[in-house]
């Protein structure tokens, strides 16, 4: 065991948005979004776990903005802190109007996973911060855990 650093587990991905992925209101579907962004969190629980995981819970659920057809969502995970056996991930989705080139935080959540294997436990003991805002997450997530 040893440790990880946060951007060691970072996942990132793009994903350009379709006529399938669209609501009535012709803004991307919620479930989508939780689907995708559930894919992507594994990932980055994984490379803390390096076993199998499984998804327990999804907090502080936030679409900030609404993502339209002419738009590309970029998935962010990366694990901002963990146990024995479970793993929290910042999942956060970045928006970017490809005719214009703006870009916007449309959507964000903390996500738990759990490695299935009891006899299992994570492959690492410490996480370290990089970035500011990893900082930050790291240093609430006891709160979280606790209110949990």
């Amino acid at each position: 065991m040893g440790a990880i650093k946060c951007n060691d587990t970072l996942a990132v991905s793009i994903h350009r948005i379709r006529n399938s992925d669209l609501n009535e209101h012709g803004t991307v579907y919620g479930g989508r979004i939780l689907e995708l962004i559930d894919g992507q969190a594994s990932v980055a629980a994984m490379r803390v776990a390096r076993t199998t995981v499984a998804t327990v819970s999804m907090d502080e659920i936030q679409f900030l903005r609404p993502f339209d057809l002419q738009d590309s969502m970029c998935m962010e995970a990366y694990v901002t802190g963990f146990g024995k056996r479970s793993i929290e991930v910042f999942t956060k989705v970045i928006g970017e109007h490809l005719m214009t080139g703006e870009r916007f935080l449309g959507f964000y959540c903390f996500m738990t996973f759990v490695i299935l294997d009891p006899e299992k436990q994570t492959a690492f003991n410490k996480l370290i911060p990089e970035t500011e805002e990893q900082k930050t997450l790291m240093a609430t997530y006891s709160q979280r855990v606790r209110q949990r």
